[in-house]
């Protein structure tokens, strides 16, 4: 079957129904190229065609480019690759420029390739959709719009207008796309849609392109026009000072849309395209497609979710502590309709807790994102109390509280007995062993570690921690409510500090020691965010604050002597140390920390920082591979140590959980991304140099060995 049936009706109209064979969605894979061949040999066979319709059999119009075939595009296929862009483009244009009417009948959402489907088209019709989104997200897998999408927003919108869709991916809806233009008219239902289709067509006999017009001037101007160049006098410097040089494909967009906007349409096509082929065959956007579309989705089809367990829901969940930490779970839980008790040692606190969910959504009702009512309907599935008495019939508990074994250990025992048969029990802490924490519940196989991250309703992941004891069953519902409040499970082992605590604690510390052999710490900031982490690692432990990271030193350093074994003392401590009690800076939340934070500026380092300075010289780069191996070396000794089970949850971990340079592709696939052999040459350096933290697990050296990547 073909990817496009062809047909043609009384009025001569060519209505192209795209439909994918073998897949759920349309993409623009090997069955469309060729399809698109055979549509315009029929198209050109055919003088009587007064017009064309694209429209789509699926639930959505489109869903983009064939990501399974251009993660395999490699630099030497190059020229192969350009070539077979460049002729699915000309037969599109052939369409765009036949000089008969063109419609898009958008049923549904219209991503990447599909809306440069519709933005080829003269006349663009949309299902009126609450949920149908269009949009260039391109950007966001390492690559750029390489169907036209650059040159024709570019034409339609101006280059200012065109560069937040073009470069940050964003998307938007009906009501915005017929804002701006790029969406003409919509439509009820289908039928409506169809018939609306034609009747424009049969409007509009001879139609072509704005930009394909005389003397077409693109909005706002073009790179001569003196506001325009002014305003790109600028821009890449911004630009480079957002992506800190680690991403290619925000810049090469730019290069594209300025470049395209000074040559005629066919000529800026061609730009596009070679653009398009440098990012496509280069080893970053492997990376980001990688992880952030076939790791998320094997996550979401539930890759490390226990097979053969009926998909379970959470109906009546109860979160104990309302600090931010369960004031954010009550709030997530609660906007996905599912009942919440909020439980506090006093009502006062428990209804501070709810106040939170009350603040975000009075927000989003301000910003015109939600209604009034559904705010009300969300508040009243939270429920505040101080009694136990409330937590009957709940078939999830989520402790909350301080991290403490004993306090912790009296909540669970306290709450548990509230829980319906089967229920389940879960701990939120980020540290504290499952196992240890199980021992306070009456039955250890229903108790697990759900580990958010802070702030709750912005950070995507949660690590499902599985205790010794943990049954199948109580993983299964665990992975089931986290994906049922729209959060990304990975699922961990058992270990002090699990997975994502304690590589981000080789982060924090690594620029801790730095700190202590006397690089200034201003250099130590700024060769972090040009790895690709998202905050410098001063910054990131005044926000932990130094008096926790204190407290949780010492709790390990107690429990491994308890063990018999000992936690070496590092120049990471020391500076902890001095920073609390010499200098009285305990972090952000006390006021002053690595940074000052005036009351009406912008925070900087603290000149006191001085007291470290020792003119240390080191290069950027060594500072860099110091930051990217102590994180990457450490998630491999997780995978060998059974911590971790699989690749894609340290990928996808790594970087929702801790920040891990997204251009990677995640902390393994950084290491298989350099090259294994030359990962391993590079641990063996840095471990004569700097110590046993960046010892190259055995995992490495074999893997080096057989040439075989990590997976």
């Amino acid at each position: 079957m073909s990817a496009i049936q062809y047909e043609k009706n009384a009025d001569n109209i060519v209505i192209l129904t795209l439909d994918s064979p073998n897949q759920s969605a349309n993409t623009m894979n090997a069955d469309f190229r060729v399809a698109l061949e055979d549509i315009v040999s029929k198209l050109q066979a055919d003088a009587e065609i007064s017009g064309i319709i694209l429209r789509s059999a699926k639930k959505t119009f489109f869903a983009g480019g064939d990501l399974d075939e251009l993660i395999q595009a490699e630099p030497d296929h190059a020229t192969t690759f350009f070539n077979m862009i460049e002729e699915m483009k000309a037969k599109l244009r052939y369409i765009e420029t036949r000089g008969i009417p063109v419609v898009a009948a958008l049923n549904g959402t219209a991503l990447g390739g599909g809306w440069e489907l519709a933005l080829g088209c003269h006349h663009r019709i949309a299902l009126n959709d609450a949920k149908a989104k269009f949009g260039l997200p391109e950007v966001t897998l390492g690559l750029l719009p390489g169907g036209g999408g650059v040159v024709r927003m570019v034409r339609l919108l101006g280059l200012q207008n065109a560069f937040p869709f073009l470069m940050e991916g964003k998307q938007f809806g009906v009501d915005k796309a017929k804002s701006l233009g790029l969406i003409h008219d919509t439509a009820e239902n289908e039928q409506e849609l169809l018939d609306k289709a034609i009747a424009w067509v049969k409007a509009n006999p001879i139609s072509q392109q704005p930009f394909d017009v005389k003397d077409y001037k693109i909005p706002g101007g073009d790179p001569k026009t003196p506001a325009v160049a002014q305003m790109l006098a600028i821009a890449p410097a911004m630009l480079r000072d957002k992506t800190k040089g680690c991403y290619p494909a925000p810049e090469a967009i730019m290069a594209a849309a300025v470049e395209g906007a000074q040559v005629d349409v066919d000529t800026a096509l061609t730009i596009e395209s070679r653009y398009f082929t440098y990012l496509a065959t280069g080893q970053i956007s492997k990376n980001m497609i990688g992880t952030f579309w076939h790791g998320l989705n094997a996550i979401k089809s539930g890759a490390s979710r226990p097979k053969n367990i009926t998909k379970w829901k959470a109906t009546k969940v109860a979160v104990l502590g309302a600090g931010m930490m369960g004031a954010g779970i009550a709030y997530v839980t609660a906007s996905k309709g599912i009942q919440v008790v909020l439980k506090d040692v006093t009502l006062e606190n428990a209804e501070k807790g709810k106040a939170y969910s009350q603040k975000l959504l009075d927000k989003k009702v301000s910003q015109g994102r939600l209604t009034a009512e559904k705010r009300e309907q969300i508040l009243a599935l939270i429920t505040a109390t101080a009694s136990a008495e409330d937590l009957k019939g709940c078939d999830l508990i989520i402790e909350a509280v301080f991290e403490n074994p004993e306090l912790k250990a009296k909540v669970t025992q306290e709450a548990e007995s509230y829980l319906v048969n089967d229920g389940i029990m879960a701990s939120n802490t980020s540290t504290l062993p499952i196992t240890e924490l199980a021992k306070a519940s009456k039955d250890d196989s229903h108790f697990i570690g759900l580990h958010f991250f802070s702030p709750v309703d912005k950070m995507q992941l949660v690590e499902i921690i599985k205790g010794k004891n943990t049954s199948a069953e109580t993983l299964a519902k665990a992975y089931d409510y986290v994906q049922q409040i729209g959060k990304t499970p990975i699922v961990v082992n058992d270990s002090r500090g699990f997975f994502t605590s304690r590589v981000f604690g080789t982060f924090v510390q690594e620029g801790l020691r730095l700190l202590a052999e006397g690089v200034h710490p201003a250099k130590i900031e700024m060769a972090a965010l040009k790895a690709g982490m998202p905050v410098g690692p001063l910054a990131i432990q005044d926000e932990v604050s130094l008096s926790l990271s204190e407290h949780v030193a010492n709790e390990t350093r107690k429990a491994l002597q308890a063990e018999g074994k000992e936690l070496p003392r590092s120049g990471a401590d020391d500076v902890i140390e001095t920073m609390i009690h010499q200098f009285q800076r305990k972090g952000k939340a006390a006021g002053a920390g690595f940074y000052d934070y005036p009351e009406n500026g912008k925070k900087h380092l603290w000149e006191g920082l001085s007291h470290w300075k020792k003119d240390t010289e080191m290069s950027e780069q060594e500072m860099i591979d110091r930051f990217l191996f102590v994180q990457s070396l450490d998630t491999l000794r997780c995978l060998e140590e059974g911590v971790l089970e699989s690749v894609v949850d340290a990928n996808v971990g790594s970087i929702f959980g801790i920040g891990f340079a997204p251009w990677t592709g995640g902390a393994l696939q950084f290491l298989n991304q350099y090259g294994l052999e030359k990962a391993l040459i590079r641990a063996n350096t840095l471990e004569v140099k700097y110590g046993a933290r960046f010892k190259a697990p055995q995992l490495l050296i074999d893997q080096a060995r057989t040439g075989e990547k990590i997976a």
